[in-house]
């Protein structure tokens, strides 16, 4: 089992078997000798089974206890677990201005470029058309597709990719 610790708002590990995992399975991201995870890659390796979580007092923190405390990136969590149980690669798209970065099935990032950008939304929630032509500017700027994430009440989810044309 990897043993992945909880320092702050930070998630790490050390160990041999996250290297492993990292290489083979691109879970978490090589730094500084570490292997540091966002907290839907933490949240879908306790809920899997596949890691335990501990705090700086090496007391165990479960799935239950780490989503309830990050309540509100449930909906982002259910669309991270949903494209990687599909084996999609699904990074953090924050230096891209959108939730994710989605990579093919057997695309490794630093491999590859990621193939889409992805926006979560909730089925309730309005979208904001300044917020979305950015999101679509910049996928056709980095040469990506975009894809949106819409989770209804019921935790469906529906994606829709979003092209850009220009019509000359």
């Amino acid at each position: 089992m990897k043993v992945i610790y909880k320092l702050g708002n930070s998630f790490f590990s050390n160990k041999t078997e996250a290297f492993d995992l990292a290489s083979q399975s691109s879970f978490g991201e090589l730094k500084s000798g570490k292997v540091i995870y966002s907290i839907y890659e933490v949240l879908y390796l306790l809920e899997t089974g596949k890691a335990e979580l501990l705090n700086s007092k090496n007391k165990k923190i479960s799935f239950r206890e780490l989503m309830s405390k990050n309540s509100k990136n449930h909906i982002y969590y259910l669309v991270f677990k949903d494209l990687r149980d599909k084996g999609m690669i699904v990074k953090e798209g924050l230096k891209f201005g959108t939730d994710f970065r989605i990579y093919n099935k057997g695309e490794k990032p630093g491999k590859a470029h990621a193939k889409y950008l992805l926006y979560v939304v909730s089925s309730k929630t309005k979208l904001n058309l300044h917020d979305f032509a950015a999101k679509t500017r910049i996928s056709h700027a980095t040469n990506k597709k975009l894809l949106l994430a819409i989770v209804d009440s019921e935790e469906d989810i529906n994606y829709y990719e979003v092209d850009w044309k220009a019509i000359n």
